[in-house]
């Protein structure tokens, strides 16, 4: 099975191989992050070397003072060995604390700084995947990726590198210094490594396991938390609290038992931690008292190494945390690498050809296309719509209109033939060109937060007030706008709200009328209306669609009668071709709908 991009996500599975490959992916994109920064990072690593050996002079500094400075204030009464040592002492603590003062303010910076290029990755490259990716990933997902997931590689970032490097640091410097003041003393840890080893590593094999099941059961609670409350309309109107509520326990109870597993780790790591560091600070303790009846070592000395035994574990402690951290942010990381390893389906041409403008020409040559594994839509469809027509699709449900206008907005590609704007293959255009040129205006016309002004914007960035006026002038929003508290400036609140369907669909031709396209496409923009709203909009489709070339995708003849053109298709294939006139004089399927709607009126 692969492990590309996002298709490991939820595997149990994984091979020794796999997870390897995997944890590689996401060092290489922390590495890209991390990379720009290198020069702070080295400052960085030189305050927490200082403050490092700041800190592990002072029990060398207490035996010196003990053994040497006591020595002479009580043999010769000479006070100054003493008070040197201790000024030394309150320098050293001084310089450590500032060094660490900075060494986390200078850490927090890079964190800082690594996170925000993480978020604008995973921001503007989920923009960038295509509608397909969208379509099967969905938007709980992405959501986690973006919350849940970069706070938990944040909260490593900020905790979890540090205790890493200040705590390996501690443990060096410390030995380095235990084994300067007496060797002997240090074999009861070094023997002590031992068991630790092999503790360390049963724990992070499992823990691994453990926080990638946390993760998992963490992102299927966003996923169903979001999609409940997109669709809360529908649960109220379906009653579906209760079977919600039941499905949610069960995901609340997977993520509180993967919880427990992970706790219950760490319930048996750190005690273990303890008792090895606490037996090693016994034997140290033991053997360095007889050392010290026997006249072979200094009270002073003892008084050190026991201090150095009990504080080399404390770092130990640290890492702990720090496996902790890691084991969750690796999880995290895993899963925002695979989306960031996703390629989006229509890619930017390398050498894209610039667009003629010569009216708008669509023409479909040879198209075949199927949605992935399932059976082709179309197969070898070949259609030309010439520059300034308006066409309309009419077919059943799945006879593959919405398909078609999919594939000339180019959401997809598709996989056999080539859809061409005057000459140019859609492929081989720059996407601001094609986005320019093809407008799709869809049955939701989706209102983003803002004022209406901001919406009708969207269209053409940087367009004037006068211009925006323009635009809902033509398609007679203008009324309606004027007519509003704030007009123009009126917050629209959360998708549109503020407005009726009539109004959000008129703020959507605006929208599009502003961008000046070449093409125009709708597909059942105006299916959700009522029969006023529809006629509210009737009159700015007419001003969109004029001088355009246009597709409309419609159930309703009403909206059918402003066509140049009909395409009845049924299976993915063109069954009837021609004027409205036409197709209603002939006794075709087209004509059936026809009689169908003209009693439907009666």
């Amino acid at each position: 099975m692969s492990i590309y991009g996002v298709a490991a996500e939820e595997r149990r599975d994984l091979s020794k191989a796999e997870i390897k490959a995997l944890r590689n992916r996401s060092l290489r994109l922390l590495g890209t992050s991390v990379r720009p920064l290198r020069k702070r990072i080295i400052v960085t690593m030189g305050m927490v070397i200082i403050s490092t050996i700041a800190q592990v002079a002072g029990p060398t500094l207490l035996a010196i003072g003990i053994d040497k400075g006591l020595g002479a204030l009580t043999s010769t009464g000479d006070w100054k060995p003493s008070l040197w040592i201790a000024l030394a002492y309150v320098c050293l603590s001084a310089l450590g604390g500032t060094m660490l003062m900075l060494y986390r303010r200078s850490s927090t910076t890079i964190s800082q700084s690594v996170m925000f290029d993480l978020r604008s990755k995973m921001f503007e490259h989920t923009q960038k995947l295509g509608v397909s990716f969208h379509e099967k990933y969905t938007s709980g997902r992405v959501i986690a990726r973006q919350t849940s997931d970069l706070d938990t590689v944040r909260e490593f970032l900020d905790g979890g590198i540090s205790d890493l490097v200040s705590g390996s640091l501690y443990i060096l410097f410390t030995g380095i210094a235990l084994v300067s003041l007496d060797p002997q003393s240090a074999i009861p840890i070094v023997v002590a490594f031992v068991p630790l080893y092999f503790f360390a590593r049963w724990f992070a094999g499992q823990s691994r396991l453990a926080f990638r099941e946390s993760r998992i059961w963490s992102a299927r609670l966003i996923v169903q938390f979001v999609e409940t409350m997109t669709g809360i309309r529908a649960v109220k109107a379906f009653r579906r609290e209760p079977r919600n509520d039941a499905s949610y326990t069960v995901n609340a109870l997977k993520y509180r038992d993967a919880n427990r597993r992970v706790i219950g780790l760490f319930g048996t790591f750190d005690p273990g931690l303890k008792l090895i560091g606490n037996i090693t600070m016994v034997v140290v303790l033991v053997m360095g008292a007889f050392r010290v009846v026997h006249g072979e070592m200094d009270i002073g000395v003892l008084l050190a190494v026991v201090l150095y035994s009990r504080r080399f574990f404390d770092p130990v402690q640290n890492l702990t945390m720090f496996f902790n951290s890691l084991q969750n942010a690796s999880s995290a990381l895993e899963k925002i690498s695979g989306v960031l390893e996703e390629d989006p389906s229509v890619a930017e041409p390398e050498h894209p050809v610039p667009l003629p403008n010569t009216g708008g020409t669509l023409c479909l040559n040879d198209v075949t296309f199927a949605y992935g594994e399932a059976s082709p839509v179309f197969k070898n469809l070949s259609i030309t719509i010439e520059g300034g027509q308006t066409v309309a699709l009419i077919g059943t449900t799945g006879a593959g209109k919405s398909t078609m206008a999919k594939l000339i907005s180019r959401f997809y590609d598709p996989t056999g033939g080539a859809i061409t704007l005057d000459g140019v293959d859609l492929r081989q255009l720059a996407n601001d060109d094609l986005r320019r040129s093809v407008v799709m205006v869809t049955q939701e016309a989706y209102i983003f937060s803002g004022s209406i002004a901001d919406n009708i914007e969207i269209g053409k960035p940087g367009a004037t007030f006068d211009e925006i006026v323009a635009s809902a002038k033509a398609v007679g929003a203008h009324e309606f706008i004027s007519s509003l508290p704030d007009g123009y400036d009126t917050d629209v609140n959360k998708r549109g709200g503020r407005l009726s369907a009539g109004q959000r669909q008129l703020v959507s031709f605006a929208r599009a009328f502003i961008a000046d396209p070449e093409v125009v496409i709708l597909d059942e923009a105006t299916a959700s209306l009522d029969i006023p709203s529809e006629r509210l909009v009737q009159q700015g489709l007419t001003t969109l669609l004029a001088e355009r070339t246009a597709i409309i995708i419609a159930h309703r003849l009403s909206t059918v009668s402003i066509a140049d053109r009909v395409l009845v298709m049924e299976h993915g294939e063109v069954i009837e071709d021609g004027t409205p006139e036409e197709l209603i004089s002939a006794s075709g399927k087209f004509a059936d709908l026809h009689a169908a709607w003209r009693s439907s009126l009666a």
